[in-house]
């Protein structure tokens, strides 16, 4: 895997893809992708500023009325080869991400890639499906339709924890309803997103259509989001950017579409199945070193299952195996840097004071040194209004609470500002169908936390963001909703018109 595959050749002409060539930021300074399992320099390149945003900007918006001219069936063909493409290099594309994101190789193999091929394969279907209301007769006098209209030129960010992923969620339901993108990756992980934009060229996607620009928040993300002839911003990030991207947006009236933070709960009542919470909630914790907004985090049990629950996870958290993200058989990998690695550290520190470190709680030693590993950790007897309940860790972090009545898990999996995920674990369906109603939550999961689909959507509730990204509901994102209305009385003078002047 990987063989033959080598970064600095690979993108010897820069980190930016702009009109279907690879070229050189401007912004006059550099940036190392590391690999946070050593700690090693895997690529430099010149970041983009703001003239690369305004030449990749340029190119989408040359390259959209071609594009969106373009039949349902052409967009749908070329993306049906793109994903074949994706499907081919496969083994590139996991080579890539394990190296400049620390996942494990059965993590990029098994998940992010397969993940991404099937997503584009999805959307190269739905290219032919934009549906809209019936055209009918609603006042008896006209005939009304819907069209679906591509909105122009989108400008999206896509963070560091996912790259390939999210490279995807934000390109291709755009372009599949005929609008033209510039994604903006985290500048720490630019690989994945430069080689999905390059194999949409393979696949014969026009220049311009897709485009890369690699550079920091301040300098290209925010003249991206403000950009004038840029009309709708899509951002997956923190609560916190979040807003900021708000504000940029919302100052030239542009469409907005953010996927922001989150602190899933995983609700365990009394009739669970135990081992399958338990399996469940290590496996929900830790996918992606606990690098996933729709995480477990924050796991309620029912008082009667709470010892043997916490002993459980406990357990099972010590078997996972830490390790080189190539070997096969490591189960988790580092954080995505020092950095990271040190913000999780210190919520774990501070939560010494007021809670229970169960297991973890520690960075390993001995050859993982240099990695930006943290082990599996469980924290028990935090207050609900503590800091390591309330935010969003981003770590290998699970919290464990009791809760006594139905009414009270329910009401402590919405105490927090966020509402991307949750779970409910109940064996009676009733007591899953109340949680599923009432837990407020973009996706709520009955007996699994974790799994996704291309055909369902994925956003939030509360401070987690609003609008979708898979599935046809994205549409409503990335089309304009035109309502079409025609006369069909053929009369001059209509009866409304005597509202204006003269009598009936």
């Amino acid at each position: 895997m990987g063989n033959g595959f080598h970064v600095q050749d690979r993108f010897a002409a820069g980190a930016q893809y702009i009109g279907g060539k690879l070229r050189s930021g401007t912004s006059g300074r550099s940036h190392d992708v590391v690999n946070p399992a050593t700690g090693e320099t895997v690529y430099t390149y010149e970041l983009a500023g703001p003239a690369d945003v305004d030449a990749a900007v340029a190119a989408a918006r040359e390259a959209f009325p071609g594009w969106s001219g373009a039949t349902p069936a052409e967009r749908s063909e070329a993306m049906h080869r793109f994903a074949a493409v994706l499907a081919e290099q496969a083994d590139d594309f996991a080579y890539a991400e394990s190296l400049q994101c620390g996942k494990p190789i059965k993590l990029s193999t098994e998940f992010d890639v397969p993940g991404t091929v099937d997503n584009t394969s999805f959307f190269a279907g739905a290219a032919r499906h934009l549906e809209g209301k019936a055209a009918g007769e609603y006042d008896g006098d006209h005939t009304s339709y819907v069209r679906r209209e591509a909105i122009g030129v989108v400008g999206s960010i896509a963070p560091w924890n996912y790259p390939l992923q999210m490279a995807a969620w934000k390109i291709l339901p755009a372009v599949a309803a005929g609008n033209t993108i510039v994604l903006k990756p985290a500048e720490i992980t630019p690989l994945t997103s430069l080689m999905f934009a390059q194999a949409a060229t393979e696949a014969g996607i026009p220049d311009g259509v897709i485009n890369i620009v690699t550079g920091a928040g301040k300098d290209a993300g925010e003249h991206l989001v403000g950009h004038p002839d840029v009309v709708m911003t899509s951002f997956t990030g923190s609560t916190a950017v979040g807003k900021r991207v708000a504000e940029i947006a919302t100052a030239t009236v542009k469409r907005l579409h953010l996927e922001l933070g989150g602190k899933a709960p995983f609700v365990v009542f009394d009739d669970a199945d135990l081992e399958a919470a338990v399996n469940g909630a290590v496996a929900g914790a830790l996918i992606n070193t606990g690098q996933d907004c729709t995480a477990a985090t924050r796991a309620y049990v029912q008082r009667p299952l709470y010892d043997a629950f916490v002993q459980g996870v406990a357990s099972l958290m010590e078997t996972v195996r830490l390790g080189d993200p190539f070997d096969p058989s490591t189960d988790l990998g580092p954080l995505i840097s020092h950095a990271q690695r040190d913000r999780v550290a210190g919520f774990v520190e501070r939560a010494r004071a007021y809670a229970t470190v169960v297991t973890g709680g520690e960075a390993p030693g001995g050859d993982l040194a240099d990695g930006a590993y943290y082990r599996p950790t469980l924290v028990a007897g935090a207050a609900q209004d503590s800091e390591i309940v309330q935010s969003e860790i981003f770590g290998p972090v699970l919290v464990v609470l009791p809760f006594d009545t139905d009414d009270e898990g329910i009401a402590l999996a919405n105490d927090t500002p966020y509402g991307l995920a949750a779970s409910a674990w109940s064996r009676d369906l009733y007591r899953a169908g109340r949680a599923t109603r009432e837990i407020k939550a973009g996706c709520v999961w009955v007996n699994d936390h974790i799994p996704i689909i291309s055909e369902m959507p994925h956003g939030g509730y509360k401070a987690s963001g609003f609008g979708k990204d898979m599935s046809v509901y994205s549409f409503e994102e990335y089309t304009q909703v035109k309502h079409v209305m025609y006369d069909n009385t053929a009369v001059a003078r209509k009866d409304w018109h005597r509202t204006i002047f003269g009598d009936r």
